[in-house]
């Protein structure tokens, strides 16, 4: 039958084409072949594309004047300060030139993503048409090389680095709908749990590296300006890499093995090397299953955004972490969360392929992790004091959870939707992004003025009631299986059926 094949069997009664194993990656499954490449590739690309974000976060505190903002003598609380005596503690050197109070602070690190959002529905569509590769290639070098001028935009002006920065995230917004669709081109089902995973684990590696580092490049002798000027020129370089040596398809690949080929091709089955159809625009608003991705997404964004974008503060606020210490502790949170998306994602996959679980349940389970986890963690934060050994080490395991989200909601759209998996994924992130650009503007109005715990209580509690509401409409409505208005075969009835209805237009305006 078509399963022998690599189709999927198409389920009459519930109208739904549920993805089922098949033999292929069977024999080469643990070779190396020209997808790990591409997958390697786009792992450094979200790598990058993560440095690039939070960077600023770790800057902005050796940027400002903490002793200015405001007409205050204070940004910081004194709450624990004496319980923290072992704690390497701020000092002088961390302060800046700059007198930005905490709502400018938050609209700077949101400035970013206000330029991110904006470019990402757009580019899901071009590069479902035109391609991924290059709209992906170049908007990453846009971004780090605007990158490099952030510290000349600063010393211009305010106005003009929230310029520079929000130019940044429209050269980054094709990142994450580009990689989806490169991922529906190139990776089969069985596959994608890990090598989604492995991808966007890039995020936490690039938060990982870029948060101590950043916090190192700060207190050397060059100051917070280094903190750009090295990581725009990594950046520029990996763009120049990845438009030399990554292609488009397997099918445009000059060098992939035939057996690699036809395996990937077979797989995918109406994904790489089909024609475009029209996008199903009213089945997907629609779409219970979408609708479950999209809210589990928005909290997503707002959760993670919340933690990146503010971490740093907290920590030298209310735990009093010098800047060099700062970048390090800031970053635990990131490497469990790296270590764990590999592991979760590994045993999703397992449940999928030992027949111990479909689709749908894995996603929800792993998904549950990855949000539940960080919202329980939040909310213990909310209430460990001044113990930063505690609240690091909370923080970490939560956020560590928080990496099921990769197995979970976050390769979804592969599974209702290969075909248009980078359509689909362009506005689940964009209104993501939308959600997460709130999370600076939300801390920094809270903590306008004195810091203190309370403040930051109000911040974390939100943070965890966002997880859990969104994380349970997913759990309602959410699907892994393949939908009615994704399936090729129904693209050639669809093409007779309108040349039908155009003949008979024709023979009835020739009565």
């Amino acid at each position: 039958m078509g399963a022998e094949n690599g189709i999927s069997m198409f389920k009459k009664n519930n109208k739904v084409l549920a993805p089922v194993s098949t033999e292929v990656e069977v024999e080469s499954r643990w070779m190396l072949g020209s997808r790990h490449f591409v997958i390697l590739m786009l792992f450094l690309g979200m790598a990058n594309a993560y440095i690039m974000r939070t960077n600023m976060s770790v800057a902005i505190v050796a940027m400002v004047d903490q002793k200015a903002v405001n007409g205050e003598n204070y940004t910081s609380s004194n709450e624990c300060l004496d319980q923290n005596a072992e704690v390497p503690i701020e000092d002088d050197k961390s302060n800046g030139s700059f007198k930005w109070d905490t709502k400018e602070q938050g609209w700077l690190l949101s400035s970013f993503f206000y330029g991110y959002v904006v470019t990402q529905i757009p580019f899901g569509i071009l590069a479902k048409r035109y391609g991924s590769k290059y709209f992906l290639g170049i908007g990453m070098l846009i971004n780090s090389l605007f990158g490099l001028l952030v510290p000349y935009a600063a010393e211009s002006g305010y106005w003009w680095l929230m310029t520079v920065r929000f130019i940044q995230g429209l050269g980054e917004g094709p990142i994450v709908p580009c990689t989806h669709a490169l991922l529906a081109k190139w990776i089969p089902p069985n596959e994608r749990s890990r090598m989604g995973a492995a991808v966007y684990a890039g995020a936490q590696f690039g938060t990982v590296v870029s948060m101590p580092l950043s916090g190192l490049l700060s207190g050397s002798d060059y100051g917070w300006p280094s903190i750009f000027y090295v990581f725009g020129i990594v950046g520029a370089i990996w763009c120049v890499v990845f438009l030399w040596m990554v292609y488009e398809d397997p099918e445009k690949h000059p060098s992939i093995s035939e057996d690699e080929k036809k395996k990937i091709i077979s797989a995918l089955w109406g994904t790489a090397g089909s024609s475009s159809p029209p996008v199903p625009w009213g089945s997907i608003i629609t779409s219970l299953p979408f609708w479950a991705i999209l809210i589990a997404h928005m909290g997503q964004n707002y959760g993670y955004e919340t933690l990146m974008t503010e971490l740093p503060t907290f920590m030298k606020q209310i735990l009093h972490f010098n800047i060099k210490t700062n970048g390090l502790v800031s970053a635990l949170p990131y490497v469990t969360m790296w270590i764990m998306s590999l592991v979760l994602s590994y045993i999703a996959d397992w449940m999928i392929t030992s027949g111990k679980c479909n689709h749908t349940v894995t996603r929800k389970i792993v998904n549950s992790i990855g949000q539940y986890g960080p919202a329980v963690a939040l909310i213990i934060v909310s209430f460990t004091g001044c113990h930063p050994a505690l609240t690091v080490f909370v923080l970490s395991l939560g956020v560590g959870l928080n990496g099921g989200i990769y197995s979970g909601f976050k390769v979804n759209h592969l599974d209702i939707s290969p075909r248009f998996a980078g359509i689909l994924m362009s506005f689940t992130n964009c209104l993501g992004n939308l959600a997460g650009l709130l999370a600076p503007l939300t801390a920094g109005t809270i903590i306008h003025g004195a810091p203190s715990q309370v403040k930051w209580r109000k911040v974390f509690m939100i943070c965890a009631g966002v997880y859990f509401v969104c994380a349970t409409f997913y759990n309602l409505f959410g699907s892994g299986e393949r939908q009615e208005w994704d399936n090729p075969e129904k693209d050639e009835d669809n093409k007779k059926r309108k040349n039908t209805e155009a003949m008979k237009t024709i023979s009835e305006t020739q009565h």
